[in-house]
């Protein structure tokens, strides 16, 4: 694994150090070790983690400011939020999932790397809302929702002059267009995409970069799943 994420992150231009990619490779087999039991990923194999679960989580890690508080919105095994921290030990992570058993497994994994400024939280992001409205430079989430219901449970969490980052591939023209009107009415722009062509299998990554340029309408994010169900359009 140590090998295989050296010869990415150096194809890809990603800083690391030695001992990061020492990390990586622990977080694994944590993971995997874990997997047996907790359904954490169905991405198993070296390469394929390595690229598919690790490379994919850090490619806007140079588009995070410095000492950023990020938080990490439906964050599953820990992802992209740990690789983030790893690479990037000056970040402040919040891990958000709604699964307890995977939050306990998520503070096994801190407390195993001793990770400073990283709170695990079990809640709902509608929830989280109501308590840290607005309060993170960075929002990230990956494998979450379609972007206009990711929106609305990203974007109230994003102070204004932060930023948003949507992890997506296939579909993410149309689901950018789709979201259009909810990016705006929830104080958004979408400032840019980063698309990297994964030559290894062939596909293409975009992250979509949404600045938050207004405060969001204290409406939202709407409780009882309508953000899902009933999606602003």
């Amino acid at each position: 694994m140590i090998e295989i994420l050296k010869q990415l992150f150096d194809k890809y231009e990603i800083p690391y150090t030695d001992d990061a990619l020492i990390k990586l490779n622990k977080y694994y087999n944590i993971v995997i070790e874990q997997n047996k039991t907790l359904n954490l990923t169905r991405i198993v194999d070296k390469k394929d983690f390595a690229i598919k679960n690790i490379l994919d989580s850090v490619l806007p890690i140079k588009i995070i400011p410095k000492n950023a508080s990020v938080v990490d919105v439906g964050t599953g095994a820990g992802l992209p939020g740990i690789p983030l921290k790893i690479l990037r030990p000056d970040i402040k992570l919040t891990l958000l999932d709604s699964l307890q058993k995977r939050i306990n497994f998520l503070k096994k994994v801190v407390e195993i790397f001793k990770f400073d400024n990283t709170i695990c939280i079990h809640s709902r992001a509608e929830d989280l809302a109501k308590q840290n409205r607005e309060s993170y430079d960075v929002c990230v989430s990956r494998a979450v929702a379609k972007l206009n219901t990711l929106c609305e449970y990203c974007l109230p969490l994003v102070r204004s002059g932060g930023i948003m980052i949507a992890y997506k591939s296939l579909k993410a023209e149309e689901e950018m267009k789709e979201a259009s009107n909810a990016i705006k009415v929830l104080g958004g722009k979408i400032e840019k995409l980063q698309n990297v062509i994964i030559k290894e299998e062939n596909s293409i990554r975009t992250n979509i970069i949404i600045s938050k340029i207004l405060s969001t309408p204290t409406k939202y994010p709407r409780p009882k799943n309508l953000p899902k169900t009933n999606p602003i359009i």
